[in-house]
């Protein structure tokens, strides 16, 4: 990052043109900066371009004011480029990055195998027991915390209420998905450039497969059954893939395909979706009318259910964690327990407004008067974020952790084959059943090669 020269305090009010400046003088200057330069330590920090990250970006100065003696540089991907980044360098103990922001299924996986920095002894001020209970759980193996939540979230259904009012709809307090079909169809206006429902469709573990996931598990079904055996061309998936292909077909925007979180979140605040099902933590923004043009007119319910609400919505904290690679762990930690501290809450509150500080990670947010009157939202997110259950998230039972992903440490490689392919039949390049019967044969092949099955 590029800094202005500090005045140096010897220099401070003299006047260069009356007095000449001695060479004496400008080399105790440039010495003294050469000494600041050297004593300052740079910690490079790889994050997500989501909105609450960008606000953290932007309050860098904020930290190195506070902070003298630490730079931060800043490394910001697209989700998928970010998982792949972080994935290839931890594995091989690169060392490029000193903090990361990765999710709850890899904090676990990494932090079993070493691979991350464990976080047992954080300053009595950080007050570890204000972060909510699931978020922090997610974020240790056994009892060690691997990565502090910077934000946390689970599901939700946004919807336009003067559209719905002008349908005539009445939103129910479950929803389900056969409503919400139904809500598509009589909203969908593309001549208006209306869609009457956006839903991921971008390809990726945590893309389209993490919204497709909840959609599988409330149709009943389930990646694994109890022997490790998929279950990916089940009649279950058949029947929630050929939904939402359906539903996306008809009445989503075009080029879905095309579209994750980031560029969902754009359509919906433009006014470009009657209805949207994605995170509880875009709420903050689409409730900002800085930011969003439909702020005045938003209303949400839970996320839709079909034939069971196990496993209907999801369980996710985007987390800071210090690789064990990392040469500056101890200047790297003293930043994420800033950024996820609750004082880095009141300054995001207090400065960027208080639908914009992150959700889902402690207690103390939600007690706050200031947070519960900006946010209408607020208490509903956190109902969805605690009554996520990642060990229990299906109507049979399975063997693995997780709602919107399995927790071993293929489940990576598989989930995004399986979201490509799914994107296929949603671009029309193949049936639905087609692209389950050759995801569901990959997925064998890659079990037995891991040693789940014979």
């Amino acid at each position: 990052m590029n800094h202005c020269l500090p005045i140096l305090p010897h220099l401070a009010g003299k006047s260069f043109w009356r007095r000449p400046v001695t060479s004496q003088v400008l080399l105790a200057g440039v010495a003294s900066l050469s000494a600041m330069a050297a004593q300052a330590e740079t910690i490079t920090v790889a994050t997500v371009n989501n909105n609450d990250m960008i606000i953290m970006q932007g309050l860098t100065k904020e930290f190195e004011k506070a902070h003298p003696d630490i730079t931060l540089d800043w490394v910001v991907l697209e989700e998928n480029v970010l998982r792949q980044r972080m994935t290839t360098d931890i594995a091989t103990q690169g060392g490029q990055f000193d903090v990361m922001t990765i999710g709850t299924y890899e904090v676990p996986i990494w932090g079993e195998r070493g691979w991350l920095e464990p976080l047992e002894n954080l300053p009595e001020e950080y007050q570890v027991d204000d972060l909510i209970k699931p978020v922090r759980d997610g974020l240790s193996h056994g009892d060690t915390l691997y990565a502090l939540p910077f934000y946390a979230e689970s599901s939700m259904m946004y919807y336009r209420k003067d559209l719905f009012e002008q349908a005539g709809i009445e939103v129910p307090e479950q929803p389900t998905w056969e409503q919400v079909r139904g809500w598509a169809e009589q909203l969908n206006d593309p001549d208006n450039d209306m869609a009457g429902i956006c839903l991921r469709g971008k390809p990726g573990w945590g893309e389209n497969m993490a919204f497709l996931s909840t959609l599988v598990n409330t149709y009943g079904g389930r990646w694994f059954d109890m022997d490790w055996n998929p279950e990916i061309n089940s009649e279950a998936w058949k029947e929630a893939i050929s939904f939402y292909v359906d539903l996306m077909q008809n009445y989503g925007p075009p080029g879905a395909t095309s579209n994750g979180f980031n560029e969902n979140l754009a359509l919906f605040s433009r006014g470009n979706c009657a209805i949207w099902v994605d995170a509880t933590s875009a709420a903050g923004r689409l409730y900002d009318a800085n930011a969003s043009e439909v702020a005045e007119q938003l209303g949400f319910a839970p996320a839709p259910v079909a034939e069971t609400p196990k496993g209907s919505h999801w369980l996710w904290s985007w987390s800071l964690a210090i690789p064990a690679s990392s040469e500056h762990k101890e200047a790297a930690q003293t930043f994420i327990t800033w950024a996820t501290s609750q004082d880095y809450v009141k300054l995001v509150g207090e400065t960027k407004g208080w639908t914009s500080v992150p959700p889902g990670t402690r207690e103390s947010t939600y007690e706050n008067p200031a947070y519960q009157e900006a946010a209408p939202f607020a208490s509903f997110v956190l109902d969805a974020i605690r009554n996520a259950d990642p060990n229990d998230s299906t109507l049979e039972p399975n063997p693995y952790v997780g709602v919107q992903f399995v927790a071993i440490p293929e489940f990576q490689a598989i989930g995004t084959q399986v979201g490509q392919m799914i994107a296929a039949a949603l671009a029309g390049d193949m049936p639905v059943e087609q692209a389950l019967d050759q995801v569901q044969g990959a997925t064998e092949r890659n079990m037995k090669r891991a040693g789940y099955i014979e």
